[in-house]
């Protein structure tokens, strides 16, 4: 079942739409990746979303709630972690998650409980006493995460999370989505990290120009492109003749010859990778490595857009 609804949304700023009659649906429980250049209007549309932007024309379903009609039922629904989020910087870390406690109307005595345990699951039990002020960007992203979990909402609406962050701290933000994704969460998450949405999206949208130019699977969009799998192979009793036979057979593409090995462009909407290897075997060549490589997002991203903004 669809939890998100965009149903041919307008977004104008003035006279320039940032978003063109945008459709999609996101199933429950689905991790969706926003992808887009800048200015594309990843951001105007999150901001919908989150009842922060009033459409020009369309509508954003959330649980079936009207972002339009009952934005206030909208709020219960979300948490939203923008770009760059406001922080009250006097306020401990023990303060400030009360602070948002009350906010979100938790009852007085179930507060210590949920701020235990979105700090459990954000790991920042011994930030407790610290200042916000003091918090690196990372922390202060995890506090942040810790105070949209507050009021336990089945959507997340997370615009570029990994944002000024180090190696180190996007790595760990990654693995904390990953959590909530393996505890039900519905994920929606801009970035321009496209190999981290790789490894954490189960679906993508992109966006180019205000416009949804590609939406699915990663496995579909690949496949919409045609995109083939590049196979690299360690022959020892390669001769003059392998590459020739590798390439006639079934799903072969294309065959570029180095030193040590072979690159073999694969489709495997013609032949799996397991059938592709045992024919190698069959063949009688002997396989000291066979790498497929993982699928590359950023060339899918560079073949459906043309670098266009709104």
């Amino acid at each position: 079942m669809s939890i998100v609804k965009v149903e041919r949304l307008w977004v104008r700023y003035g006279k320039i739409d940032a978003v063109k009659n945008l459709s999609f649906e996101i199933p429950e429980g689905e991790v969706f990746g926003f992808i887009g250049p800048n200015g594309a209007g990843k951001t105007s549309t999150i901001k919908v979303m989150a009842t922060l932007l009033h459409p020009a024309r369309g509508d954003v379903r959330i649980a079936g709630k009207s972002v339009r009609r009952t934005p206030w039922l909208v709020r219960r629904e979300i948490g939203y972690l923008p770009d760059f989020f406001g922080v009250y910087e006097d306020l401990s870390v023990r303060e400030y998650l009360h602070f948002f406690a009350a906010a979100y109307q938790i009852p007085v005595g179930i507060r210590g409980q949920a701020i235990g345990d979105v700090l459990e699951l954000t790991d920042l039990q011994k930030k407790i006493d610290d200042q916000v002020d003091a918090l690196s960007r990372g922390m202060k992203q995890r506090l942040g995460l810790a105070r949209l979990l507050l009021h336990d909402p089945a959507i997340l609406l997370l615009d570029e999370p990994a944002s000024g962050l180090d190696p180190r701290a996007r790595i760990e933000m990654r693995e904390l989505l990953k959590e909530l994704q393996a505890m039900g969460k519905t994920i929606v998450i801009s970035s321009h990290i496209l190999s981290e949405l790789s490894e954490l999206c189960t679906r993508i949208g992109i966006i180019e120009s205000g416009e949804l130019v590609a939406e699915g699977s990663l496995d579909e969009i690949y496949d919409k492109l045609e995109m083939k799998r590049v196979i690299h192979i360690q022959i020892p009793n390669r001769d003059e003749n392998t590459a020739a036979k590798i390439a006639a057979m079934k799903g072969v593409s294309k065959v570029e010859e180095d030193v040590d090995r072979l690159a073999v462009s694969l489709d495997e909407r013609k032949v799996a990778i397991e059938d592709f290897h045992s024919a190698l075997h069959k063949a009688g060549m002997k396989i000291r490595m066979f790498q497929p490589k993982a699928m590359d997002m950023e060339s899918a991203f560079m073949k459906l857009t043309k670098g266009k903004v709104s």
